[in-house]
């Protein structure tokens, strides 16, 4: 009797054929909503860890509990200024990377 042989897809062979290649518009914006996503993650983490409330944070980087709330939950995109502002209220070091040409740079 044979055995039938399954066949092993990486993630990102599923990304490829669900959502298509990278640089696609699709592919594009799963991969932007998925890293709004874990930013929003990092936030909610990062204020539960300091104790601090949607409102409490809200009022330290200067803006309203809605938007602190948004932004943990991915609704709405957010201005390079607020996530600083946010991260630094949170007393967290925040460190972007940036790869060109599959160089990977390191910013500081």
């Amino acid at each position: 009797m044979a055995t039938k042989e399954t066949k092993s897809y990486s993630l990102i062979e599923m990304k490829d054929k669900y959502l298509g290649k990278l640089g696609t518009e699709e592919r594009d914006e799963y991969e932007y909503e998925l890293r709004m996503d874990v930013l929003g993650r990092m936030i909610k983490t990062a204020r539960l860890e300091r104790n601090l409330t949607q409102e409490q944070l809200g009022s330290l980087v200067g803006v309203q509990k809605s938007q602190i709330s948004k932004l943990e939950s991915h609704t709405n995109s957010a201005t390079i200024d607020t996530i600083l502002k946010v991260f630094k209220a949170l007393e967290a070091d925040i460190h972007f990377n940036v790869t060109l040409e599959k160089q990977y740079i390191q910013l500081i």
